[in-house]
């Protein structure tokens, strides 16, 4: 294992309370700023970020809609739903108004089968409140797993059979076995890694091109790398101390990472930003939600 102090480029200082989510899509790096509810496009062509949507809920995560441009899949608010340019947001299922206690919908991905996979959490963060649900493409809402604090990732390989997830509250990441025509688990998750008191909270993940999963440290301005055996390969500081997400270029060796100002005393232009580092591997562009045609 070695550390590297990131040669961290602040590509956006967005000064965003809470920035989230960062993937790559046709050609643009897209992410969101969770609490505002706005969601955020970058292209490569050195041009300030354009906002594609806001809605009056928290947006926790979205993924495109396949063949339907400018339509998304959204967890946002208390569920999941189908999110436009203006801001309409048609609603495919609410489970988070069924929870004892007030909750959220969290971080999300699209998987390569065209499912869609958010988690959620209680906004004053009770343990066990958080859950995990897939879409599939008739729109139906699953709840997969519950007994979770605060549900972050997740993050499928290229042949979509492993999906890691974490739990930020808990400093876990699970890696669980996925039927990719059923989308069901196959057996009971599995600890992938158990972080340690001072290590940092994992949050936002990514898987590289390579097959190693990349994820951001909440708490410990570091993000880490790690096989698909379990082993720590390498970890990156970077100048913020809450890194949310991680998305790897498809083409460039660069790693997006977006930040929060959420919780630090004294923030810089670092923190609610959007970094770019350069790495030594590719990342793969993210996946559509394949429903709704």
């Amino acid at each position: 294992m070695t550390f590297t102090a990131a040669h961290a480029t602040v590509v956006v200082d967005g000064a965003y309370e809470l920035a989230e989510g960062g993937r790559w899509f046709d050609g643009r790096y897209v992410y969101l700023d969770i609490l505002s509810g706005r969601l955020f496009e970058l292209r490569d062509d050195g041009a300030d970020p354009r906002q594609l949507a806001c809605t009056d809920v928290p947006l926790g995560a979205v993924a495109p809609v396949d063949d339907r441009p400018d339509a998304w899949i959204a967890a946002a608010g208390t569920g999941i739903a189908l999110l436009t340019a203006d801001g309409a947001l048609e609603w495919l299922d609410r489970p988070e108004d069924r929870t004892p206690v007030p909750s959220r919908m969290n971080d999300g991905v699209a998987d390569p089968a065209g499912r869609f996979w958010a988690g959620s959490m209680a906004y004053d963060g009770t343990h066990g409140a958080g859950s995990l649900y897939r879409t599939d493409p008739d729109g139906t809402v699953v709840r997969v797993l519950d007994g979770l604090t605060i549900a972050n990732g997740p993050a499928f390989t290229a042949d979509g059979t492993t999906m890691y997830l974490a739990d930020t509250a808990a400093g876990t990441l699970l890696r669980c076995r996925v039927d990719p025509v059923s989308g069901d688990l196959s057996g009971s998750p599995q600890t992938f890694a158990q972080l340690g008191d001072g290590e940092g909270s994992p949050d936002g993940m990514t898987v590289d091109a390579e097959g190693c999963l990349w994820v951001a440290m909440w708490g410990a301005g570091a993000i880490r790398r790690y096989h698909p055996d379990g082993h720590l390969i390498h970890t990156l500081t970077v100048p913020a101390p809450h890194p949310t997400s991680v998305c790897l270029h498809p083409r460039d060796n660069r790693l997006f990472v977006t930040t929060a100002r959420y919780g630090v005393k004294d923030p810089t232009t670092a923190s609610g930003a959007v970094l770019s580092v350069p790495v030594p591997v590719r990342g793969t562009a993210a996946c559509s939600w394949r429903g709704r045609r």
